[in-house]
């Protein structure tokens, strides 16, 4: 336990852990294979990031999404911590040089996305690992009663095929018991230990205001809250419009989405990380991976279409533990819109099929054709040649990508790329003036086998390593070869690209599985009504009815709801505890996962019932009313 300590103060900077974390840690490192829900904020990656810097070898972590990926690299960087990762937009080359590293390099991390897990590289280098972990994020992801069901995630248990002894953590901020059960049986996890944090926000008050006039009640509630806040819009021009009507205000508003180009989307982002922006409004592309401790209110300006997504967004209020504010302003035209929204996620599959060949058509692609290439895709472009709607467009692309056709991202790091314009014949016969040219080039015909009969992505960092040159002097020579049309160079960027992980198929032949149309469809309306009854329950603790949501039973009303401000129904600590205790007898980590209350408080508050007679302690562990 004491190393556990050292490595979170060495390379955190904290004295001691969050509630749950210290058992989950222990968990992993005994070997248990474990499965942690932790809330959005719980900090979840000190539970398997900890315990694989105490282990021998490396901790190889999934994640779904290559902007979280990179982020979390990033902050290992920072640490000093040895850490790696394989993503779409690197060259085989790269790919290749970093499995390697992940072999002999004594590396800590190696984070990859669900689809690598079944290329043959990967399997092959991963058997010659010395593996201490398997991490699973957002695990939710592997079970089809999960709100954002994912395929691939299902070939993870095929690693366990390989490394069987290796010992897996899944978690995630939000699955019912439902989709915990699917967890393990999807991931073949053997006995494993189940943590549960209490999805309770203690410093969080829900508030849910129906009203007709949604702008005048945003503007109230950002006149009484200080400090920074997020406001969550389905559409993007809705974001755009309502930053607009901030601003008029007098507001520092920015709107955030993904109809901007990544660089303003950065920009943006920062401004608002740093402190230079009070409020970002934003669909809900925005949160996944930001970690700022100081939001005090998260407003949704429009409905979710679910508890677990909402449960998320409202989230990100008060991680710093002080007082924070969720407010969900909601009328019929919120409820109209969001069941637009569910019924645009599921387009026709006749639609799905139209956009799914028209896309092959856009990159001139024919039957056959396309396996492994990858395109710059500008979907407004496309969206005006074809005639398409972008929010179906992307839509139908997220359903073809679940079904492994392709893969698309928004922001993309594209690699540089080059292609000789004469052949390796006609090279030789031509003499540059400049020496060092003809240098560079054999350079790039050693490095490159590929040059002369198709684009070839190249790496300037690894053939600065490989022949002294700088990057700049790398570059600029590029730049020259071109202008002299000996080859064409397109310079690395980052762009929305699109991936086809399989040949064009006549499009009688695509077939888009019940799992990620038919039954997600299905189980998405079942959300959504679900998060219906939520807003329109006017009888029962909000925090309550998230609890319960999640499987929560025996838990107090929180006191700071709509609900409960209604009915004048503040209750002490205390008398939230002994509430609880009414209901069986509890040890100290339960009452803290159900009350959200912190430990030491919990501790006095209990030796004062004990000290009143109003707590008894069964063998100095089990509390109960007397």
């Amino acid at each position: 336990m004491s190393d556990f300590k050292k490595i979170l103060k060495k390379y955190w900077g904290y004295d001691s852990f969050r509630p749950l974390q210290t058992e989950i840690i222990e968990s992993v490192f005994s070997g248990r294979d474990t499965v942690a829900l932790m809330p959005t904020g719980g900090g979840k990656s000190i539970t398997f990031q900890v315990p694989a810097l105490a282990m021998d070898g490396i901790c190889i972590v999934v994640t779904p999404l290559i902007s979280l990926m990179k982020d979390q690299i990033d902050a290992l960087k920072s640490m000093r911590i040895k850490a790696l990762c394989v993503h779409s937009g690197m060259t085989n080359i790269q790919i290749d040089a970093t499995l390697d590293n992940a072999v002999y390099g004594n590396y800590k991390f190696l984070y990859i996305s669900p689809e690598r897990a079944k290329t043959l590289i990967f399997r092959t280098r991963f058997a010659k690992m010395k593996v201490s972990l398997i991490a699973v994020d957002e695990a939710h992801c592997i079970s089809q009663w999960g709100y954002d069901f994912r395929p691939s995630y299902l070939l993870l248990s095929a690693l366990r095929e390989i490394q069987p002894t290796v010992p897996v953590i899944a978690v995630t901020a939000s699955a019912t018991e439902l989709v915990c059960d699917d967890i393990i049986s999807k991931l073949n996890l053997f006995k494993p230990n189940l943590f549960k944090k209490s999805f309770a926000r203690d410093n969080i008050s829900f508030l849910v205001r129906y009203t007709k006039d949604r702008e005048n009640h945003l503007m109230k509630v950002i006149q009484s809250v200080d400090g920074v806040g997020i406001v969550y819009c389905a559409l993007r021009k809705e974001c755009d419009a309502i930053a607009e009507l901030l601003r008029e205000n007098g507001y520092s508003a920015v709107s955030y989405h993904g109809g901007m180009s990544y660089e303003v989307r950065t920009k943006t982002q920062e401004q608002w990380l740093n402190g230079f922006t009070r409020i970002i409004v934003a669909t809900n592309a925005f949160g996944m991976g930001i970690d700022k401790p100081d939001v005090r209110f998260v407003i949704h300006y429009s409905a979710p279409v679910s508890i677990e997504a909402y449960y998320q967004e409202a989230g990100r209020a008060g991680r710093d533990g002080k007082e924070a504010y969720a407010v969900m302003l909601f009328d019929e035209d919120t409820r109209r819109g969001t069941k637009q929204h569910l019924q645009t996620s599921f387009p026709p599959i006749g639609k799905i099929k139209e956009i799914y060949e028209q896309i092959y058509m856009y990159f001139q692609l024919g039957i056959g054709d396309g396996k492994g290439e990858c395109f710059d895709f500008d979907i407004m472009d496309y969206c005006v040649k074809y005639r398409q709607f972008s929010a179906v467009v992307l839509s139908s692309i997220t359903i073809l990508q679940k079904n492994d056709y392709m893969y698309f991202t928004e922001a993309e790091d594209i690699p540089a790329r080059i292609v000789f314009t004469v052949t390796r014949e006609q090279l030789y016969d031509i003499q540059i003036q400049e020496r060092g040219l003809n240098e560079f080039m054999q350079v790039l015909m050693r490095l490159y086998s590929g040059v002369f009969s198709a684009f070839t992505k190249i790496d300037l960092s690894y053939i600065s390593s490989e022949s002294g040159f700088t990057i700049k002097y790398i570059n600029q020579s590029l730049i020259s070869l071109g202008r002299l049309r000996l080859l064409n160079y397109i310079p690395a960027k980052r762009t929305p690209v699109i991936f086809f992980n399989e040949e064009r198929l006549d499009v009688s032949n695509v077939w888009i599985a019940p799992q990620t149309y038919v039954l997600m469809k299905e189980n998405n309306e079942k959300r959504m009504e679900k998060m219906f009854e939520f807003l329109d329950t006017t009888d029962k603790c909000r925090s309550v009815l998230i609890q319960n949501y999640f499987g929560e039973k025996l838990v107090a009303d929180c006191g700071k709801c709509d609900f409960c401000r209604k009915n004048n129904f503040i209750m002490s600590d205390e008398d939230r505890i002994v509430k609880i205790l009414t209901h069986g007898k509890l040890d100290i980590i339960q009452i803290v996962s159900r009350t959200a209350i912190p430990e030491n408080s919990v501790k006095h508050i209990l030796q004062r019932l004990v000290d009143k007679a109003i707590v008894t302690v069964e063998s100095g562990l089990y509390y109960s009313i007397t």
